[in-house]
């Protein structure tokens, strides 16, 4: 990927803008400013004004480089509105929750400030002009040659409210190679067309000629338009939101056209377009400043994981992808550098036909990446894995759950346990589960035997169990030859469930997940809570550890060490030292007798969430998960994101990589990573977005990434004879970090940022686009 910015001193600045761009850093830090500015706009034929609020300590040298947002005013107002949320923007960024960022609060007087931000075509009066291309192009040039901005569309949002909020939609979703998100408030937008009644036909926005509004024009114009032609390879975030006081159209046919109703319409079409991502909030209020203000400060936070000010790291690997929406399963690693993972296919794809719902497909690949075999666990109902551990002698056990039809009763979900030979052959299918519930394994770990412990929930009782209420907790052992050795069920009065198993010695297992409330012989700490338990070989619990705060919690992966067991997972508390705010990703060790030996609690501003746990023969331990923030160097939307750990807790190592887009997390930010040594360790996940050289085949996608921890095979033990890195998924530069300490990573980033400087100059400002490595990649793709 290439970066490119430029900054050059401006003439047109008034006022205060010539002492703020000076040129020369300040001995101290200013505080924020409105400073009022004007360019000279070829597309409009005159001037745009406008007010740029720079934040406090302000850096006009042009070494520290700034994110941009552009504001639009909606009808009948002028760039003034935005300017009383300049207290937000001070305290949103003080506070750390935002980047310190530029700020364009530009004027659009034209058609009698009802322009829509469009270009018009109406020839009579008000005078109209082509705003949109002036404020897209002639604007943004200005801003970038006078400011020291980061001129790339992943560091460029726009927002807006009513008008300003249509403007705001449009030029995010058709202007995808200046703008990479948007902050949508209460926007005048209609579908499938305006009502008789709106300023949209009032002003000669949408006119043709002498005609004030022109439909096929306003067609034209319209999102449905916009996302029929988007490009999902430029991926574009939304945070949309909306009073729940709106003016209500008094007709009820027109009832379509209250804007609370025409935004909840824009999110469920936006949020079903690839590359788009969205957000919807609705306020108390209706069409004023009370709602506007409130969406305003969360559309920033929530725009702030997305808006990327520093190279992300390359996302190198291999892509599996449908037309559906597809799924990883799970990931195994072998020691000759083969790999046979999972994909929960919503569609075609591997070669084989789609059967209905998901189809669970399992597909083996040599360490150079070619096709070993394909096998399809599937039938017209829907299954779906949640991981796969060694079998022993090449074998692999898939978990996860079936739907059955159970004789015409009902149809409902079974967990399901199916072992494959090294060549594919399915040797046994196994469900069990109670008739007239559902039954789901969420995780599974080999038992050393050939056989494999499975862990998830039941609604029901099973096993001669008796239900605690709700979902309840289940833990199985199914041996070598697929037969149901024991199952035990437990859970507390609210909802349980199962979601991590490690084997523990003596044919034991460690199970971890989630509880409602307290769980028997635990003490709830609040809201759900994390917990982890050993069971003894026959299904015997032996004890349970709470991990929890007062807000919600979960364990979501165990890896065995040689003291016990070690957790990671998530808070939305404190269950370390301290919060690193909203969700964070930790990671807990535990004596052999459940006694917490350590915890540590880490992570950006954003959702941080541990969703996979490795450890090393040393005892280090890898975490991976995704993110909403920055741990690292962010890549935009949600990314996927390594913690290395040594073995008393300390972290040694971040990273961060992904797409544009959504990775490693779903639209309700459920993780959809799996990790697995051999050699090296395999990472396995959802990407609505694309490794670098591939393409997104429709929705979310299955990447295959592989990261320089060489970590033990759960089952197995520590590998002998670990691979090289290099091969089809490997990723050299990120390996590369994360062998590096701290200072490594902040003196490598350093010297590329100067770089970045030094070879831009101060030339003459000129949009570019950020460009994926396009040849010479390691990765490969499948259909």
């Amino acid at each position: 990927m290439k970066w490119k910015t430029q900054f050059g001193i401006s003439t047109t600045l008034v006022l205060a803008a010539a002492s703020v761009l000076a040129g020369v850093a300040p001995a101290q830090a200013a505080p924020s400013q409105l400073v009022p500015g004007s360019v000279q706009s070829a597309a409009i034929g005159g001037a745009i004004d406008y007010t740029v609020y720079l934040p406090n300590g302000y850096d006009a040298s042009g070494a520290t480089r700034y994110p941009t947002l552009y504001l639009l005013h909606g009808r009948g107002d002028s760039q003034a509105a935005w300017q009383q949320e300049a207290g937000a923007l001070d305290e949103l960024i003080a506070a750390g929750e935002i980047p310190p960022m530029i700020v364009v609060m530009p004027d659009a007087p034209w058609s009698d400030r009802g322009n829509y931000y469009v270009d018009s075509l109406y020839t009579g009066a008000p005078a109209t002009a082509a705003v949109e291309t002036g404020f897209t192009v002639d604007l943004v040039d200005h801003i970038d040659a006078s400011f020291p901005t980061v001129d790339d569309r992943a560091a460029r949002a726009v927002g807006g409210y009513s008008m300003g909020g249509a403007g705001a939609l449009r030029f995010a979703t058709v202007h995808q190679d200046t703008f990479s998100a948007g902050i949508v408030l209460s926007p005048a937008v209609y579908f499938p067309s305006t009502p008789v009644d709106s300023s949209t036909r009032e002003f000669g926005a949408y006119g043709v000629g002498a005609a004030l509004y022109d439909e096929s024009r306003y067609q034209q114009l319209s999102y449905p338009t916009a996302f029929a032609d988007f490009d999902p390879a430029l991926p574009v975030h939304l945070f949309i939101a909306v009073g729940d006081d709106e003016w209500a159209n008094p007709l009820p046919q027109d009832a379509i056209h209250d804007l609370d109703y025409e935004a909840a319409t824009l999110y469920n079409k936006a949020k079903r377009v690839p590359g788009i991502s969205a957000e919807m909030r609705v306020y108390n209020g209706g069409h004023d400043w009370g709602v506007w203000d409130a969406g305003f400060r969360e559309g920033l936070r929530d725009l702030a994981g997305y808006l990327q000010t520093t190279p992300p790291a390359p996302f190198e690997g291999s892509q599996f992808g449908s037309p559906g929406d597809d799924r990883a399963g799970g990931v195994l690693g072998r020691s000759d550098g083969s790999v046979v993972q999972v994909v929960n296919a919503a569609g075609p794809m591997l070669g084989q036909p789609a059967l209905g719902g998901f189809d669970i497909l399992v597909q083996s690949l040599d360490a150079a990446g070619a096709q070993r075999w394909v096998t399809p666990v599937a039938t017209a109902l829907n299954e779906r894995a949640y991981g796969i551990a060694d079998g022993t002698g090449g074998a692999s056990i898939v978990g996860g759950y079936v739907r059955q039809d159970h004789a015409g009763a009902s149809q409902n979900d079974d967990a399901l346990a199916v072992k494959l030979a090294a060549d594919g052959t399915v040797q046994w299918r196994t469900t069990f589960g109670a008739q007239a519930a559902a039954d789901r394994v969420y995780g599974i770990a080999a038992d050393g035997a050939g056989g494999a412990f499975v862990t998830g929930y039941t609604s029901g009782a099973i096993a001669g169990g008796t239900s605690a209420g709700d979902k309840d907790a289940v833990v199985a052992h199914v041996d070598a030859s697929g037969t149901v050795l024991w199952a035990t069920q437990f859970g507390s009065s609210g909802e349980d469930k199962g979601f991590a198993v490690a084997a523990a010695p003596n044919g034991g297992v460690y199970v971890g997940g989630t509880a409602g409330a307290a769980m028997p012989g635990a003490t709830g700490a609040g809201g759900y809570d994390g917990w982890v338990a050993r069971f003894d070989a026959a299904g015997a619990r032996e004890w349970i550890t709470t991990v929890g705060s007062s807000e919600t919690d979960q364990v979501s992966s165990l890896v065995a060490t040689a003291t016990g067991v070690a957790a990671t997972g998530f808070t939305g508390g404190v269950v370390g030292e301290a919060s690193a705010g909203s969700t964070d990703v930790f990671a807990t060790a535990l004596a052999a007798d459940g006694t917490v030996q350590w915890t540590t609690q880490d992570g950006s501003s954003g959702d941080d969430r541990g969703a996979a746990i490795a450890a090393d023969a040393s005892g280090r331990l890898l975490i991976v998960g995704h993110t909403s923030g920055s741990i690292a160097a962010s890549s935009g939307g949600v990314d996927i994101f390594t913690m290395t750990l040594e073995a008393t807790g300390a972290v040694v190592e971040r990273a961060q990589f992904g797409s544009a887009a959504r990775d490693g997390a779903d639209d309700f930010d459920e993780a959809n990573i799996y990790a697995s040594g051999g050699g090296s360790t395999w990472i396995q996940a959802l990407s609505y977005g694309q490794v670098d050289g591939a393409t997104n085949v429709g929705g979310g996608d299955v990447v295959l990434v592989k990261v320089g921890f060489d970590a033990v095979v759960a089952g197995v033990g520590a590998v002998p004879g670990g691979v090289s890195d290099a091969g089809p998924y490997s990723r050299p530069a990120f390996v590369g970090v994360l062998g590096a300490t701290g200072a490594d990573i902040t003196r490598a980033f350093a010297v590329a940022a100067l770089l970045v400087l030094l070879g831009s100059g101060l030339l003459a400002a000129r949009r570019l686009r950020r460009v994926r490595h396009p040849a010479g990649v390691t990765g490969w793709t499948h259909d």
